[in-house]
């Protein structure tokens, strides 16, 4: 029996209506897999950074290597005291990092050497702290989120001229007489625009900058001895959940801020949309094709 051409048009659009939405569920399907598979390959790997925080040592070249693999992963060449290197990226597992007279070697005995864990999604800083005759790397753990709705800040004291120092935050104090060297933990303020100042206990002790603290931010105050007196600087550790990775530190130290992974929540609300239309199509038309037809009765034409 032939289908009514109304029918059958209505038909072929339920189906093209069913394809389309089966098409855009595995089109969508593919896509979040790609973008939970991307996800799951940044929840092994951590950040690391290089940074030369020892006022009276000379310049040095800075070495990353994998634990056991004597090819380095990463030369930073002539690091100079208060560079800090942007974030490398780096997959989760045991590192070195070797400093060597600038110039030298690659081949050449390190001055120092130090080797260290990295976790997963975790951050870290690596820097040569302390007088050129007792440096030492310090690997500091960097914090990635911030409560909710405010910044966190903390300050390293890389000053030697100025070996105690005390850092406030407008009419906050963040660290009170901090010696040289040291560092302090993370501490949550208030968003906003603020003006940091560092005073120390000597002459050309005091220094001042004005800082934006966004919300979710976090950022790292670092006190050097600059050319006429004490220097203060900030490092982005990571930006707010709206904020793009930052190219560099508010004056310069370089480092870049990291972005918290995307939600796959928008992913997720779209491909159950596309299978609820695959579902509405099918139903359509399995009532179609299954309608009952009404057949009018032909009467008999009588004979004279």
């Amino acid at each position: 029996m032939t289908m009514p051409i109304s029918t059958a048009r209505r038909a072929a659009a339920v189906t093209t209506m069913l394809i389309t939405g089966l098409l855009l569920t595995v089109a969508l399907l593919v896509s979040g897999l790609l973008v939970t598979g991307t996800a799951r390959a940044a929840t092994t790997t951590g950040w690391i950074r290089l940074a030369h925080l020892s006022p009276n040592a000379p310049a040095v070249d800075v070495y990353l290597y994998n634990f056991g693999n004597p090819n380095a992963r990463l030369v930073l060449h002539h690091v100079s005291y208060g560079t800090v290197s942007p974030y490398e990226q780096v997959p989760t597992g045991e590192y070195t990092v070797a400093m060597r007279a600038a110039g030298a070697k690659g081949s050449a005995p390190p001055i120092l050497s130090t080797g260290f864990a990295v976790h997963s999604g975790d951050a870290y800083t690596v820097a040569g702290m302390g007088p050129a005759a007792g440096l030492r790397l310090q690997v500091m753990a960097d914090q990635l989120t911030a409560p909710a709705g405010h910044a966190l800040v903390r300050v390293i004291q890389a000053s030697l001229r100025q070996h105690v120092v005390t850092l406030s935050l407008d009419h906050r104090t963040l660290a009170r007489n901090l010696s040289f060297a040291s560092t302090t933990g993370y501490q949550a303020v208030a968003p906003g625009q603020d003006q940091a100042r560092v005073t120390g206990t000597g002459p050309g002790g005091k220094a001042s900058m004005n800082v934006s603290l966004p919300a979710d931010s976090i950022q790292t105050f670092v006190v050097l001895d600059g050319s006429g007196g004490l220097r203060l600087d900030a490092l982005k550790d990571a930006a707010g959940s709206q904020a793009d990775p930052a190219g560099g530190a508010q004056t310069g130290l370089g480092g870049t801020a990291l972005r918290p992974t995307p939600s796959p929540l928008p992913w997720i609300t779209v491909i159950a949309l596309g299978v609820a239309l695959a579902i509405l199509a099918a139903r359509r038309l399995h009532a179609t094709r299954y309608r009952p037809l009404h057949h009018h009765r032909r009467t008999p034409t009588k004979r004279a």
